[in-house]
């Protein structure tokens, strides 16, 4: 795995699932992290108990990343708390799937918010605190917004946005040498989708899955987030990967 000696990373929406293996796959690597959390602090303070008694450093910050007060303490604390943030994964988001009849006001700011606006103002800080010699933004998006399927138009979208939203950053923050990449997980088995994993529909996506005919887990993730928030990806941005078992 890559060396993240003397790195401090900010994992947004870390208190489980896909973030929450990438914030202790990062501690692993050798960098401080950041494990921040909306709601579940419980959740966010299990990982950063992990992480500790690994022998890494961590902390937890409560955060909702739509609102520019939160995102602006977040960083303010990183940097309190364990220096100069140098790596952002913009891991924080929900996805709730409805056929179009059902799309409302508040179901579209809700998506949208979160995981469009999110990133966005988190982006902004990481200009703000980033050292002068850079560093790396890993945008966690999905498979979806290549190949969507029905009642996935909000959340596919929303992501849709994020691939774009990496392309353009990743030229207007080049010269700062930020690099900005996004990390596309296929179907993984997180607690947000249990129930559909186990239901004939989630096992009959899985059995399409090339690599092993499962759904992937957290772990499978980290190493490719791991790798671009290290200086062996120093070549690399704007690239979207998937990390899908074979799924496109």
């Amino acid at each position: 795995m890559a060396n993240l000696t003397g790195k401090v990373a900010i994992v947004t929406g870390a208190s489980k699932g896909i973030g929450a293996g990438i914030a202790k796959g990062l501690a692993e690597a050798g960098a401080a992290v950041v494990v921040n959390y909306s709601s579940s602090r419980q959740g966010a303070d299990r990982v950063v108990t992990e992480i500790t008694e690994r022998g890494g450093r961590a902390i937890a910050v409560q955060g909702d990343m739509s609102k520019a007060a939160d995102v602006e303490r977040l960083f303010e604390e990183t940097k309190s708390a364990l220096g100069t943030p140098n790596i952002l994964v913009n891991n924080a988001g929900i996805f709730e799937f409805q056929p179009l009849e059902e799309v409302t006001e508040e179901l579209f700011h809700r998506q949208y918010n979160i995981n469009v606006l999110g990133p966005i103002l988190t982006t902004q800080q990481a200009l703000k605190h980033f050292p002068t010699e850079g560093g790396s933004i890993i945008n966690i998006g999905t498979i979806a917004t290549k190949n969507p399927v029905p009642t996935t138009m909000l959340y596919a979208s929303s992501k849709g946005a994020v691939d774009t939203m990496t392309l353009a950053l990743a030229k207007e923050l080049a010269p700062r040498n930020i690099r900005v990449n996004t990390v596309a997980p296929g179907f993984t088995d997180t607690e947000g989708n249990a129930g559909f994993v186990t239901s004939e529909a989630g096992k009959a996506l899985a059995a399409a899955t090339p690599l092993g005919g499962r759904f992937g887990k957290p772990e499978d993730i980290t190493p490719t987030v791991v790798f671009l928030a290290s200086d062996d990806a120093a070549w690399l941005t704007g690239e979207r990967i998937s990390a899908s078992g074979g799924v496109h």
